[in-house]
């Protein structure tokens, strides 16, 4: 059912879709519904009229989507008007408007089928379809972009929902859903980057996030240089510069001096009694920081993980849990814990 009806009039189409005794059983809307659910019953994609589908008011995908933009639903209609559409869309009947249907899946290929004159589309009925399957759909076809994501996990917050569940529900890790949901509360220059189209990498914005809060100011004036390019290499050095002026200021502010002796449970004493000033050398409790997907964590060394190769770590942002695998985990410091 992939052949383009260029020629035949919206009624041919449904003569050769139902069989004779069907095809003058109705006229208009329920004519036509009655004609396709003829067909439902005998499997195939179904020659859908255009007129009687909508696209769903509380899809995924914003107006801003790039693949809505003229010039991509253009070229979609040329493509539509030489070959046909290949790849079937998916609609679901309308609640508020019997004998419609609402698209669960083939909102571009609906428009451009309209831009291209088409009358039908081909597609199959599905009723059971939810907005949850609609994000899972265009996100694994890379569709939606990194704020439309961050809306649909806002909104399901917003109804209760633990980022945990909304993570099964979409199929992506945990951190995939912090990471986005991070969107939602930008601080203001990050927010204006992110906007601007200057940054879409989620790992980039959240780096700059987790940089934002130790020096804002910094931040804000590295991002306020509209000719500063924000890559993966420019954060870094943004990053190291943060830090190395931080460390500076916390030399300037220690006290001059010798340092205070640190007495140590159990160790030896010298001479008059004194404990031995020399650093200690092994620590009570080492910990490993860690960073993963651009956030700042612990690895968690005693919790065993599921798998060789993997481990457990806490974020420190949110102190969020989570198993991941070790290649993808970079060392960043041993320190006491």
């Amino acid at each position: 059912m992939n052949t383009v009806f260029k020629e035949r009039s919206e009624s041919d189409t449904l003569q050769r879709l139902a069989p004779a005794d069907q095809v003058n059983k109705g006229d208009g809307v329920a004519g036509k519904v009655q004609l396709l659910a003829a067909e439902a019953a005998r499997g195939g994609p179904l020659a859908l009229p255009l007129d009687l589908i909508d696209e769903d008011p509380a899809q995924p995908r914003t107006r801003d989507n790039p693949g809505f933009s003229p010039k991509s639903l253009t070229e979609l209609a040329a493509a539509i008007k030489l070959r046909g559409v290949k790849t079937p869309i998916s609609v679901r009947p309308n609640p508020a408007a019997p004998g419609r249907y609402l698209i669960n899946h083939g909102a571009r290929r609906y428009r451009a089928s309209r831009l291209a004159g088409m009358a039908t589309i081909p597609g199959f009925i599905d009723a059971n379809y939810n907005l949850a399957d609609q994000v899972v759909e265009n996100l694994h076809r890379n569709e939606l972009t990194a704020r439309e994501i961050a809306d649909y996990i806002g909104r399901e917050m917003a109804k209760g929902l633990r980022k945990g569940e909304i993570a099964r529900q979409i199929s992506k890790s945990a951190a995939f859903v912090t990471q986005h949901a991070a969107l939602l509360d930008l601080p203001e220059a990050v927010a204006a980057a992110f906007s601007g189209g200057r940054v879409r990498d989620v790992t980039l914005v959240n780096e700059l996030v987790f940089v934002h809060r130790k020096a804002p100011a910094d931040v804000a004036a590295w991002l306020s240089d509209e000719t500063q390019e924000v890559t993966r290499r420019s954060v870094r050095m943004l990053r190291a510069f943060v830090e190395q002026k931080s460390s500076l200021r916390k030399g300037a502010e220690a006290p001059s001096g010798p340092s205070p002796e640190v007495v140590i449970a159990g160790a030896p004493k010298h001479g008059n009694g004194d404990t031995h000033n020399d650093k200690p050398t092994s620590w009570v409790n080492p910990v490993l920081a860690v960073r993963h997907d651009g956030r700042e964590g612990r690895l968690l060394i005693r919790r065993r993980p599921t798998a060789v190769g993997k481990a457990w770590l806490r974020y420190d942002d949110d102190c969020e849990l989570a198993e991941v695998d070790l290649a993808d985990v970079q060392l960043v410091a041993l320190i006491e814990g």
